[in-house]
Order: structure tokens, then sequence, then C-alpha cells
């Protein structure tokens, strides 16, 4: 890793033992199946709704129908794990690119499926992502021997309002569909307003939210000793999500003694993903790939 000379902030929690317990080996190799699969959520019927169904799916006007693409590695005798991928977009738009599809040639390198969601905006209902992402998890766990992965080692990422998505799955699910461990990067945290993003907060809470009903979701709050580990990165030059998300968050993970990482690049602002115009790409990547390896 090249030295740069700027100040770089590590704060990270050590070496831990695993929380992603290893399957029995299968007898043979398994074929690996065509990816990516692409599979609509909610075949049997939607259980919420934002308001928006009536007027057709379509990507371009942010109406989006609940779906995953899978993208699995390649085969080998002992299931993989795998990550839920939440892009981010304010809960008003989906930047599947960089936020998304881009990274799953990274995490198959390492052995991981990918599963890239996409998800309904909340329009105002946080039941209606909060309720994909959930389904997400649980269609991968129903799958998890059709796709050799360890249904026990299921992890959750998100970027921006993606990263509030994915952390609310990780303070907020049941033990069953709880997320073995939580990647955020440059995270959507507070829904108050001194740290809060506000748009994030208006469409996923609505314009009539109470202080209570942000505090809920407010998710540096809602740390417990079950909250899965998590790796956490950003830019100290973000003005669209600031810092304290993430520092608040940190925080509240270490006093709860779960393990954690967190990155702060001296610049980038926000939005960088996994383009190639962030300047701390590589050193990014290979810092995810080391956590990757902790545990």
């Amino acid at each position: 890793m090249r030295l740069i000379s700027f100040c770089k902030i590590l704060l990270l929690s050590g070496c831990f033992t695993t929380v992603c317990t290893s399957m029995n080996a299968q007898d043979k190799v398994m074929k690996k199946q065509d990816s990516p699969i692409d599979i609509d959520l909610w075949q049997n019927g939607l259980p919420n709704t934002n308001g928006m169904e009536a007027q057709g799916y379509d990507d371009k006007k942010n109406n989006f129908k609940p779906s995953i693409r899978v993208y699995l590695p390649k085969a080998s005798q002992q299931p993989a794990r795998a990550v839920i991928i939440c892009p981010g977009g304010g809960y008003g738009h989906l930047a599947m690119a960089h936020e998304g599809y881009d990274w799953a040639p990274f995490f198959n390198e390492q052995g991981i499926a990918a599963i890239v969601l996409k998800y309904r905006m909340p329009n105002g209902n946080r039941e209606v992502p909060m309720s994909d992402a959930y389904e997400a998890i649980r269609y991968a766990k129903e799958h998890a021997s059709e796709w050799n992965i360890n249904p026990d080692c299921i992890g959750i990422m998100g970027f921006s309002a993606g990263g509030h998505l994915a952390s609310t799955v990780a303070t907020h699910a049941s033990e069953e569909l709880r997320p073995a461990f939580q990647i955020l990067f440059y995270p959507v945290i507070s829904m108050e307003s001194k740290y809060g993003h506000g748009g994030s907060c208006r469409q996923f809470l609505g314009e009539k939210a109470t202080e209570e009903l942000k505090k809920e979701f407010s998710n540096e709050y809602q740390v417990d000793s079950l909250t899965p580990r998590a790796f956490i990165a950003l830019s100290d030059d973000d003005r669209g999500v600031v810092p304290m998300n993430s520092i608040r968050y940190y925080s509240a993970l270490k006093e709860k003694e779960i393990p954690a990482a967190m990155y702060i690049y001296p610049s980038g602002g926000h939005g960088w993903g996994m383009k190639d115009s962030f300047k701390f790409r590589n050193e990014m990547l290979m810092e995810l790939k080391a956590w990757l390896m902790t545990f």
C-alpha cells in the first residue's frame, strides 16, 4: 500500500474468532450454476405498498420491482459466504452500478456470493424497503443448499441510504434474519436533524415523523450485544452524509464490544462506491479484503 501525505484514521478492533461457522464440506465439488441469476421477490404478492405499484414498475421513474441478482463464486467443496448488497440513493433512487453490480467480481474473487438487492423506495413507508431486505435474506437462506452458500454466514452491505437500510436490518432484524456481518460505506445512520440526511429521513419516515420514531431508526441507539460485526468506510470531507453518522455508530458498537473496523479517508466526498475516480479505491479494497479474512 503506497504511503499518502494525508492523515488516515484507522480504528481496528483486532483479531476475533469466527462467527461464520463453516458447514461440513460436500462429498464432491458442486457444479456452479449459471451466474448471475435474476430473481423477483414476493412472487406470491407484496406484503405492503409504497403507493407506486399501480403505475407499473419502471426503473427510469425509480419505481423498482423488488428483485435480487445473484452472482455465485467459483464452485468449491465448502459452502461460500454471501453478502446482500443494498445500493444507495437517498431512498429516492438506486445507484445500481457502482454501489451494486460492480462489486460482484470483487466478492466472487474472495469466494463470496454477491446478492445485489433492487429494493422498492419507501415513499414514506419504512416497511417497504425493510421487508424487501428481509425477504432477500430469507430467500438466500432458503436456497443456500442450491447455491452452495452457508445460510449462517450471510452478511449485509449498504451505501449511503442503503447503508441505513443495512444497519437497520443489522440492528432491528429478528434472530432468524439477523445478518452475520455488516459492511457500510458512508452510511446514513441517524434520522435526527443534527446529523441525519434530511432527504433520506423524509423518504423513509415520511414528512411528519415524530422525534420518537426518528430515534427508533437512528441506528446508533439500537446497537445491542447481538449486533453483527462491522466494516465502515467513509471520507473525511463527506458533505452529503456527515462523518458523525459513522463515528457515532462505531462508538455504539464498541460500547457493546462488537468487533468493528472503521476507515476514514482524507478525501473523496460522498458516493464513490466502486468508482475508479476514488483516489483511495485500491487501499479501500485491500482493507476490506483483509477484514473479510479475520473471521
